[in-house]
């Protein structure tokens, strides 16, 4: 919980800092003798302005959070919150996940809010189609509902619609040039991913806790990592003479199969208690 204070309150001194500036530009801007260097502090006072509104968003988040853990530090029967749960109900949703892909769009890690947004970005993964893979690789805003997610993807949407959800939307995670990965939210509140929130939320994450050097430890609170997956893949190659792509399928194809995450087989294939033919 002081962790989560201490964001909170380090995002809204940023953002101070932001306004302080965007306020210098704009007081340079009327002093600008120039119509060109007008032009040139009026676009830096609304990029610092642009950045102190992320700082707040993202201080928001961190209260939020904060106010949430200390809930929970009353009466501790119940599951420590998730930082993700935040990000869900700022996206208008109680289910929403975050994952972030590598160069050739796998998926590298997975940040979930509860155990549906898990399920439903384990099948993405297992299935190797989806709306997040769609918006990482298209870099566009995803959505559908009803018989459409079953007609774009015909053995996501079916699976999804077991899992009780109807609808589904994902926006890419990324600066100009650059997509890391996509936000998910699964049956959000009417007219909420049709608006800024949701793509304002995306940038957020990727602004101030995604694209950072020193990353956010608290937005990956239960995240799974696929590095295990990777290793096993890469052992499965070794033992069968095959493509590491190929050897990656088998795992998926197996954990699907058996109804399983595709880490659980991983684990048991690098602990050699199973050997994929």
């Amino acid at each position: 919980m002081a962790s989560a204070e201490q964001k909170a309150s380090g995002a809204r001194a940023l953002a101070e800092h932001e306004t302080d500036s965007a306020e210098r530009h704009e007081r340079l801007a009327g002093r600008a003798t120039t119509e060109a260097g007008r032009d040139v502090h009026l676009r830096m006072a609304r990029a610092h302005r642009s950045t102190a509104d992320c700082h707040l968003a993202s201080a928001r988040l961190h209260e939020d959070y904060a106010s949430r853990l200390a809930g929970w530090a009353v009466g501790t029967s119940t599951p420590r919150p998730l930082f993700m749960t935040v990000v869900a109900a700022a996206c208008g949703t109680t289910s929403a996940a975050l994952t972030l892909v590598g160069a050739t769009f796998d998926q590298l890690s997975l940040a979930a809010s509860d155990e549906p947004a898990r399920a439903a970005q384990e099948l993405e993964f297992l299935l190797g189609e989806g709306p997040a893979r769609d918006a990482t690789r298209e870099v566009r805003a995803v959505t559908a509902s009803g018989p459409v997610m079953s007609d774009r993807w015909p053995g996501y949407g079916p699976a999804l619609t077991e899992l009780g959800i109807e609808e589904v939307s994902a926006v890419p995670l990324g600066m100009v040039g650059t997509c890391v990965g996509a936000l998910t939210v699964f049956d959000a509140a009417p007219r909420t991913t049709g608006t800024d929130t949701f793509a304002s939320v995306a940038d957020v994450l990727t602004r101030t806790m995604i694209l950072t050097p020193e990353g956010d430890p608290e937005l990956f609170g239960g995240t799974d990592l696929r590095a295990l997956v990777h290793q096993a893949a890469g052992m499965v190659a070794v033992q069968l003479d095959c493509p590491v792509a190929d050897a990656l399928e088998l795992i998926k194809a197996r954990a699907f199969a058996d109804g399983v995450s595709a880490h659980s087989v991983a684990g048991r294939i690098v602990r050699g208690e199973l050997r994929l033919e």
